[in-house]
């Protein structure tokens, strides 16, 4: 065991040699170190911070090959080169795009102990041979990127995530490491729950990015706004983003801006991988002036000069929104983030927030392990409730977390005993309904930052939990210029009154002057009487955004709090 000052000195060693690296940041070595002390660890880094660095360069010193699970194809083809051209280290990956024979050279070369990283999507763990195949290998470290995806109300949430718990487990239970950009509270709780993690260090930095501009324009009419998100992404500095809502607006935005004469490329799930990775390539190249695209794109690009990211539709999260504009202004120079916001987009996104587990359905999947007398193979699983893999791993998701059904060893599926199937189904639903619920909270917190009257920075970050160290202007919000140029003009009128009158101008009140001190204050654990236990997240003015246990988020009028007696201090 190293002291952890001989630890940091080889971790830093490692990475100047190695690497490149002169010096690592405060945050990665205590990331790398709790790696290196075989804790689990979960890691909230911005976009560009060097989330990656944390397990590459302890996966050089430790003893047996480092497994990645990453959730993009093209994205682990970066990584992989990326290795292999900074670190010389044996980097390999398994996936679709390979052929039978290329993986399986790539799992002889893992068993002859010669690939230092392996690079998974969660898919391919979805498979017993793979499972087998890396048990057998003896993983010093299981990396899990992009872990916001693990979170069935993360904005995204894939369901094979929900199966690498019992992943873990199955291969050893190496040290399990998670990567995130952006992590709410509720999100980072829920990582930590579904991975099975123990004794968790947790290492979150500071979630503000001061170089990016923060911007919503407000529109009525939705060919008003169309006619706007092109003009504004024509006009911006390139290369730049566009978010759009659908695969279609996606295409047609391109279009539309193709005719202009841009450089400009769609991204989406419906194309084919072959063009994607083409899209992918080009733009990191820098052979476009603008992707539009739907959130399938961006997820670990590597692009540092993205000078601005436009999203044509209102987010699902706040999480999401967070995600996507971290791609602009990697290199630290100015980058700006646009959200051409219209109310009634909200109603797409109160849609998707707005499912539910189907009662029947859990119920028929409950019954059915019921039936059995010991394990069942998912895929038996299936074949007998004419569920899809999705949705059965979500409603076996479900199960598992009331205690009603565990995997084993094998990745079978049995009821635990603790309750029937109707009483395991209604707990089941109840959860359901517990998560949805925080999911439509997330979707009203959205419309609060695109309505809101102060500052924006202030608002973002005190989502994640992090207060704004200086409680003036941000300096780089519109709602905060805005309020520059209105101050500029009082003061300009206050000293013409005093020129002309010689009499007093009533100071005014500075921005949360009147919030003066109270027990509610970022971080409190309280209680509600009807919404039960939360921790308060913000304070802005005499407002309290509070992320409740059972119904997600609730802004509450601090006056209402103190005078009603609302919330106490648990």
């Amino acid at each position: 065991m190293f002291t952890f000052s001989a630890l940091s000195r080889r971790l830093q060693r490692s990475a100047r040699k190695v690497f490149g690296w002169e010096r690592l940041r405060p945050e990665q070595l205590r990331a790398m170190k709790a790696v290196m002390e075989r804790h689990d660890t979960l890691v909230v880094m911005p976009t560009g911070a060097g989330k990656s660095a944390v397990y590459q360069v302890p996966g050089v010193l430790l003893s047996g090959p480092t497994v990645v699970v990453s959730p993009l194809i093209a994205l682990q083809r970066d990584q992989v080169s990326g290795l292999l051209r900074r670190a010389g280290a044996d980097a390999a990956a398994v996936n679709s795009t390979q052929s039978r024979d290329e993986n399986d050279a790539v799992w002889d070369r893992i068993s002859d102990g010669d690939v230092d990283f392996v690079f998974l999507a969660p898919e391919q763990l979805a498979k017993d041979e793979v499972v087998e195949q890396l048990a057998a290998a003896r993983p010093a470290l299981f990396v899990v990127d992009e872990a916001q995806c693990v979170s069935n109300w993360g904005h995204d949430f894939r369901p094979e995530y929900l199966r690498l718990g019992q992943v873990i487990d199955r291969i050893g239970r190496p040290p399990v490491l998670a990567l995130t950009a952006s992590a709410a509270a509720p999100v980072r709780a829920d990582i930590v729950q579904r991975l099975g993690m123990r004794d968790v260090r947790e290492v979150v930095t500071g979630f503000d990015r001061p170089n990016i501009h923060l911007e919503v324009i407000p529109f009525q009419k939705a060919a008003v706004k169309r006619r706007a998100v092109v003009e504004r992404a024509a006009a911006e500095p390139k290369p730049g983003l566009v978010y759009a809502a659908t695969r279609k607006e996606a295409e047609e935005y391109a279009r539309e801006l193709d005719d202009l004469g841009l450089d400009v490329a769609a991204y989406h799930a419906g194309l084919p991988a072959k063009e994607r990775g083409a899209v992918h390539d080009r733009f990191l190249a820098g052979e476009l002036d603008v992707v539009v695209a739907t959130s399938a794109f961006g997820m670990g690009i590597d692009k540092p000069d993205v000078r601005f990211v436009l999203h044509a539709s209102v987010p699902g999260s706040l999480d999401a929104y967070y995600q996507e504009i971290g791609r602009a202004g990697r290199d630290g120079q100015p980058a700006r983030a646009i959200l051409a916001y219209r109310a009634q987009d909200l109603g797409m996104q109160r849609f998707f927030a707005a499912g539910r587990p189907d009662p029947d359905t859990v119920s028929r999947v409950a019954d059915t392990l019921e039936e059995h007398t010991g394990p069942v193979r998912p895929s038996d699983l299936r074949n007998e409730t004419g569920l899809t893999a999705s949705r059965l791993t979500a409603v076996v998701n479900l199960l598992e977390q009331v205690e009603a059904v565990r995997t084993t060893e094998s990745g079978d599926l049995e009821t635990t005993g603790t309750a029937d199937a109707a009483e395991a189904a209604r707990k089941a639903v109840e959860l359901g309904d517990a998560h949805q619920q925080l999911e439509r909270s997330r979707v009203d917190m959205m419309r609060g930052y695109a309505e809101h009257t102060g500052c924006r920075r202030r608002f973002l970050l005190g989502y994640f939990g992090q207060q704004a160290e200086d409680e003036g202007s941000c300096g780089s919000c519109d709602r905060c210029e805005a309020a520059e140029l209105t101050r500029d003009g009082a003061a300009k009128a206050a000293v013409e009154v005093l020129a002309g009158t010689g009499g007093p101008v009533a100071p005014q009140d500075e921005p949360g002057a009147d919030a003066a001190a109270h027990p509610f204050q970022p971080g409190a654990r309280v209680r509600h009487g009807q919404w039960g236990d939360g921790s308060v997240m913000s304070q802005d003015g005499r407002r309290l955004t509070v992320l409740f246990e059972t119904v997600g988020y609730r802004t509450l009028s601090l006056d209402v709090v103190e005078r009603n007696g609302v919330l106490t201090v648990s």
